[in-house]
């Protein structure tokens, strides 16, 4: 099993930064077992479907990230400490959701389903 618990977000106006974190716990992720999970982030606007936002491989090498939020948001991970990191920047008042960290064995993309979710937080952007 693994557990993800996510950090940061919050309440900005259009033009502001924000941060995300999510750590990783769990024997499944002990060692150095972390590196075997894709990790992604996620996210549900209110009424719309969930929407990928970005990806990191397994060594954080490669990163993938969607059309909305390309060149503004940058995903990042730490092998050694278990995390993953989304930072947001020139957020939008349409980058208001609650957004979910994710991890799989598999690569993650817009139509993955991850076997493991953080428990989401929320980020509004006003205009």
């Amino acid at each position: 099993q693994v557990q993800l618990v996510q950090s940061g977000g919050g309440m900005v106006q259009a033009g502001d930064s924000l941060s995300l974190s999510c750590t990783a716990s769990g024997a499944a992720v002990s060692g150095h077992n972390f590196r075997s999970y894709f990790m992604g982030w996620y996210r549900r606007a209110p009424g719309q479907e969930r929407e990928f936002v970005a990806a990191v491989s397994w060594s954080g090498g490669t990163t993938y990230y969607s059309d909305s939020v390309k060149g503004r948001f940058t995903i990042s991970r730490d092998n050694a400490r278990n995390t993953m990191g989304l930072q947001m920047n020139t957020l939008r008042p349409d980058d208001t959701a609650v957004y979910y960290c994710a991890a799989d064995n598999a690569a993650l993309g817009p139509y993955s389903d991850p076997a493991y979710w953080g428990q989401g937080t929320q980020v509004t952007v006003s205009s």
